[in-house]
C-alpha cells in the first residue's frame, strides 16, 4: 500500500479488458488523486477496491466475477463498474454485497461509491498529481481515446448499447492531453476509439484554432496536430472509408507511424452482410493496394471472425483467398462466440465448435506463413526500435509495425546499457515466425 501520506485512503484498482478499459481507469485513478486519496497495489490493506469489469465475451465476464470475487474475499469492500454494469443479466451475476455497480466512463458514479464508503479527511488539494494524469502504461507510451461509442450497428457487437452513440472529443481537448503526455516523457500515443475513422462526424467536424493554427475536428487534421509533438503515432480501429487515404500520405512523410489498425472482420460479402458490416474484399484489396502505393512500409494490423453464423466453406474460402491475396502484416482471428445482446444470436446457421477451430487453425497457419516471409524481407534493414524491457543479456522492443502487446517484439543486443524508453537504430539481423533479433548500431 502506498505510505506517501499515511492519512490519506488508499484506493485498489484492476482493469480489465480492451484498452478503451483501461483508459476509463486511468481516468478514475486521475480523479482519485487529484482529490488526495492514495492507490494501492495490493487489496489487503486498501481502503476499497475498485474492479472496471469487461463483459464483452462469456471468457471476459468471468474473468470480471472472479476479480470481483476475490477483491470481496480478501478486502471486503468492493466498488463495480465498467462493461458489466449495462444489462440486467449481468447485472444479476455480479454479487450482492459489492458497494456499488456503474457502467463503463462513468467516473462520477465511481467518485460517488469512493465518497460514500471512504471519505477523505484532510484537504483533497494537498496531494499533486502529474499534469498527464496518473497511467497504467509503462512511461514511455499512452492510449489516447479520441471518442467514445459508436453509430455502427454490428451484428455480433453490443459496443453502442453499452458505450453509447459516437461522441468525438474536441480537437484541443485531445491535444492538450497529448502535449502533456508528450511533456511527461512518453514517446508513442496509440491512438484509440470504437472508430477512429468516423471522428468528429457527430460534431460536424467543426472548426477550431490550436497553437495558432486552424483545424477541423477530423481524422486528418487530428493526426496532423498529433504529428507535430514529434514522437510515435500509432492508429487503431481504422475503419476503410475512403478518406483514410488522405491520411496515408502524413505516414509516408514520418508524421504518424506507417502502422495502421482496421478490423475487417471478414472478407466474403455474405458473410460481412450478415455481419451488418460495410466493404467487400474487392474494394478492401483495393485500399489496401493504395494505401502500400502511397506508404510502401506501411503496416497493416487487422482482425478476423471465422465461425460466423451461416458461414459456409465457400465463405471461409474467400476469407483465407483474400488472406493469401492481401498478405497482411498482423493479424488477430477470433472464433465466434455469442454475446449476451447481440443481434448475431438471432442468426440461424450455428457453427460447430469442432469445425470453427478447424477453420481457426487454418487462417493462422497461413498467417504465420505470411508472417515469416514479411519479417524475413527486414532482414538487412536497420529500425528505430523504442525499448520496452531491458534483461542481462537482451533487450525488447518495437518498431514502428509493432503495437504493444498484440504484435511482435525486436530481441536487440547491444554493446552499451540501453534505457527503457529509449529509441535506438537496430541492424536486422534474423527473423523468426513473429518476431525479429537485431544489433543495436553505436
Amino acid at each position: 500500500m502506498s505510505t506517501e501520506n499515511n492519512k490519506s485512503p488508499a484506493i485498489g484498482m484492476i482493469s480489465l479488458g480492451c484498452p478503451k478499459a483501461l483508459v476509463d481507469s486511468e481516468r478514475i485513478i486521475t480523479q482519485l488523486r487529484s482529490e488526495g486519496y492514495q492507490i494501492s497495489n495490493e487489496y489487503e490493506g486498501a481502503d476499497a477496491v475498485i474492479v472496471n469489469t469487461c463483459g464483452f465475451i462469456d471468457a471476459a465476464k468471468q474473468e470480471s466475477l472472479e476479480a470481483i470475487s476475490e477483491a470481496l474475499d480478501v478486502n471486503g469492500k468492493v466498488i463495480v463498474t465498467g462493461c458489466m454494469g449495462v444489462n440486467e443479466e449481468d447485472l444479476n451475476a455480479i454479487p450482492r454485497d459489492v458497494l456499488s455497480v456503474s457502467g463503463p466512463q462513468d467516473v462520477d458514479s465511481v467518485m460517488q461509491a469512493v465518497h460514500q464508503s471512504v471519505p477523505i479527511k484532510h484537504d483533497p488539494f494537498i496531494e499533486l498529481i502529474p499534469p498527464q494524469g496518473i497511467k497504467l502504461t509503462p512511461k514511455h507510451y499512452a492510449y489516447i481515446k479520441i471518442s467514445e461509442g459508436c453509430n455502427h450497428k454490428c451484428a455480433f457487437c453490443i459496443i453502442p448499447s453499452m458505450r453509447g452513440k459516437l461522441k468525438s472529443r474536441p480537437l484541443y481537448e485531445v491535444m492538450q492531453e497529448a502535449e502533456q503526455l508528450a511533456a511527461a516523457g512518453v514517446k508513442e500515443l496509440l491512438v484509440i476509439s470504437q472508430d477512429t475513422s468516423a471522428y468528429g462526424l457527430d460534431i460536424k467536424h467543426e472548426t477550431q484554432l490550436w497553437r495558432g493554427n486552424v483545424y477541423n475536428n477530423t481524422l486528418l487534421d487530428l493526426c496532423q496536430a498529433l504529428g507535430e509533438l514529434g514522437i510515435w503515432v500509432r492508429l487503431h480501429y481504422v475503419y476503410p472509408y475512403p478518406h483514410v487515404e488522405h491520411v496515408i500520405p502524413l505516414m509516408a512523410e514520418g508524421k504518424i507511424l506507417p502502422y495502421i489498425d482496421v478490423p475487417f472482420q471478414h472478407a466474403s460479402y455474405d458473410v460481412l452482410k450478415r455481419m451488418r458490416r460495410p466493404a467487400s474484399s474487392e474494394r478492401t484489396l483495393e485500399h489496401i493496394q493504395r494505401w502500400r502505393e502511397l506508404c510502401p512500409d506501411i503496416a497493416i494490423r487487422s482482425t478476423f471472425i471465422v465461425g460466423f453464423p451461416g458461414e459456409t466453406d465457400n465463405d471461409f474460402d474467400q476469407l483465407f483467398s483474400f488472406l493469401r491475396e492481401a498478405r497482411l502484416d498482423r493479424v488477430g482471428c477470433f472464433q465466434y462466440s455469442p454475446v449476451e445482446g447481440a443481434q448475431s444470436n438471432k442468426l440461424d446457421g450455428q457453427i460447430d465448435d469442432q469445425l470453427k477451430e478447424e477453420r481457426w487453425h487454418r487462417l493462422m497457419q497461413l498467417q504465420q506463413e505470411i508472417s515469416e516471409d514479411k519479417l524475413e524481407e527486414k532482414v538487412g534493414r536497420t529500425l528505430d526500435v523504442l525499448i520496452d524491457e531491458v534483461n542481462e543479456e537482451v533487450a525488447l522492443g518495437r518498431s514502428y509495425a509493432d503495437a504493444p502487446e498484440i504484435d511482435g517484439v525486436i530481441q536487440v543486443y547491444s554493446n552499451k546499457s540501453l534505457q527503457v524508453g529509449e529509441i535506438v537504430a537496430v541492424e536486422i539481423e534474423e527473423a523468426g515466425e513473429y518476431d525479429l533479433i537485431g544489433s543495436a548500431l553505436s
